[in-house]
């Protein structure tokens, strides 16, 4: 899913032009991520993700406003194979033009993943006073997200990579300078191809007067994700394959198995 962000970025505007009447804000936001997925054999940890974030909330009514601004997020997670020793299979073509099965053995595959955007917040906020000096804050909108990169490091005690050519029927397993055969103590980078999505946005939090012109605010929060952010036009072998070597694979991931994922 692609979308157009110029006009969440006019609307922003719209909102700066009237920043005379906003209540500026600047904060931090953490909590449990996880980049979810729908690659079969594939599963993830969850880790701790996070935002900075600058903004303003345009008041509507004494207890409606609309707020918008820009937040610099970072999620991290470990990506593992639900079966330690699995093999997968990709089409490949070698140097000479011809197609083959290429099956890919891993011991122990890990993989890093550091996915880095910038996300553009459009919400509501309904607040209400509860006592002397402090608010009740109810938000709702949707966030532009928009991947800067996604950076992936893999490692594996063992590689093997195997070819089959079935027009002949023939198996290849040992031809190291033709990128087939075995490999130790794997270790290789790489980046996934992105796109910009939309997500839902939640918050329930409290502010709390600290001045004339400050205030704290603290909040829960929950951020979800809407189709795919991966930009994949074809299937790819998670390690690459090197048709001049077999120690020189380079890391595509996991998620690249599956140009179709939802990631």
């Amino acid at each position: 899913m692609k979308f157009d962000v110029k006009y969440i970025v006019g609307f922003v505007l719209i909102l700066f032009s009237q920043g005379i009447k906003a209540q500026f804000y600047v904060g931090v936001q953490t909590g449990i991520g996880n980049i979810q997925s729908d690659v079969k054999g594939v599963r993830s940890s969850t880790d701790i993700g996070g935002a900075l974030k600058a903004g303003y909330i345009y008041s509507l009514t004494d207890h409606i406003g609309i707020g918008s601004g820009v937040e610099f997020a970072q999620y991290k997670q470990k990506v593992f194979l639900e079966q330690p020793s699995a093999t997968l299979t990709n089409f490949e073509v070698d140097q000479t033009g011809s197609a083959f099965s290429y099956n890919i053995t891993t011991g122990n595959y890990k993989e890093s993943q550091t996915l880095q955007a910038i996300q553009i917040p459009l919400f509501l906020q309904y607040k209400k006073n509860i006592n002397k000096g402090i608010d009740f804050n109810f938000r709702a909108g949707v966030k532009y997200f928009l991947p800067v990169n996604y950076k992936i490091k893999s490692s594996a005690t063992t590689v093997k990579g195997v070819a089959y050519y079935p027009d002949v029927n023939l198996y290849i397993d040992n031809l190291p300078e033709y990128g087939f055969g075995n490999q130790t103590n794997y270790a290789g980078s790489g980046e996934y191809n992105t796109k910009g999505i939309l997500m839902s946005t939640f918050e329930l939090g409290f502010t709390f007067e600290m001045g004339e012109k400050s205030a704290l605010y603290a909040a829960m929060f929950l951020d979800s994700g809407y189709g795919t952010i991966l930009d994949q036009k074809q299937n790819e072998s998670y390690l690459s394959y090197n048709p001049t070597s077999s120690t020189d694979r380079k890391a595509n991931g996991l998620y690249s198995t599956d140009k179709e994922a939802t990631i």
